[in-house]
């Protein structure tokens, strides 16, 4: 059976590449994952309170479980299950290396989730898991 990653991030984009996965791979196993970014807590003035980063990494697993909740209902609407995962770590290296030990197929991801002056100063996130991928990557515009 064909396993497709999706990483899902709660941006329109990401909505659209797991309906494509849906869509387009009926029969395979799709597992939804995001990505808790723990670079993204040192970014803010709270940063410095202490217990911030414990209080900011739970709420980091709250709003994941919510676009788990989202994506299942999508593919629910498909008449299909899937699979999610949450994973810490920098978004393209952790959906890289996940994609690589889950033995993927393929990986369907948004062409951007981040915009603004994030995006600049993190870069791409859909571009650096092209270049770095080992299973073929679709972009999903």
């Amino acid at each position: 059976m064909t396993k497709i990653l999706v990483p899902v991030d709660g941006s329109e984009q990401s909505k659209e590449a797991l309906e494509y996965a849906l869509e387009h791979f009926k029969d395979a196993e799709i597992t939804a994952i995001n990505v808790i970014d723990p670079i993204e807590a040192g970014y803010t003035a709270q940063a410095t309170v202490p217990g911030y980063s414990e209080e900011w990494f739970e709420q980091a697993k709250d709003a994941a479980e919510e676009l788990f909740d989202e994506a299942e209902e999508t593919a629910g609407e498909y008449d299909t299950d899937i699979d999610t995962t949450t994973e810490v770590g920098r978004p393209s290296r952790a959906i890289v290396e996940y994609a690589e030990e889950n033995d993927f197929d393929h990986v369907v991801m948004g062409s951007h989730g981040r915009s603004g002056v994030s995006r600049i100063l993190l870069g791409s996130v859909a571009e650096s898991v092209v270049r770095r991928s080992p299973v073929p990557v679709t972009i999903v515009r």
